[in-house]
């Protein structure tokens, strides 16, 4: 399945810290069960503040939502416009090899849940392109950062009302 780029909006930026926080927050809203968030970027982006405001989004009252960089999973249940669910968090930083997701319940993950993943690269050829949102960030500024936005075809209207600004 090809991957769409919105043509008027291809990337978000976010001024600061609190922008990439309410663009996270926005994301959950549109997140239905099996989408995967491949959240994509240097050291330092990002990438766990945005995870952490999806998490939050779907989990109000969350007050505590840890990194998943030495666990490397970590779970929460929410509820979606489709009912309850499971929204995975992976950080696949640390592994060594492709295939040790598995060890990680990714493929659960997949079939019944909503999967955010940093340094989803690891996991190459192992995500489901058309329900795959990658979001690639980099610093601009101090805080600033550019957020290039690709969707799958399950993404097609939703993605054009997230850069829209509407879930």
């Amino acid at each position: 399945m090809p991957m769409i780029k919105s043509p008027s909006v291809p990337a978000l930026n976010l001024p600061d810290l609190a922008a990439t926080e309410a663009f996270g927050r926005h994301l959950a809203k549109a997140l239905q069960r099996r989408d995967v968030v491949a959240l994509k970027g240097g050291l330092g982006v990002g990438k766990t503040t945005l995870a952490r405001a999806i998490v939050a989004g779907l989990t109000p009252g969350t007050e505590d939502v840890p990194s998943p960089t030495f666990t490397l999973v970590q779970t929460y249940p929410v509820t979606l416009g489709e009912g309850p669910a499971e929204l995975w968090h992976f950080d696949l930083y640390r592994l060594d090899r492709p295939d040790q997701v598995y060890e990680l319940g990714i493929e659960d993950a997949l079939a019944e849940g909503v999967s955010l993943i940093e340094w989803p690269e690891l996991a190459a050829g192992l995500l489901p392109k058309e329900r795959l949102l990658t979001v690639e960030l980099q610093i601009t500024k101090s805080e600033a950062r550019h957020a290039s936005i690709e969707g799958g075809a399950a993404w097609g209207d939703r993605l054009a009302g997230l850069l829209a600004g509407r879930p």
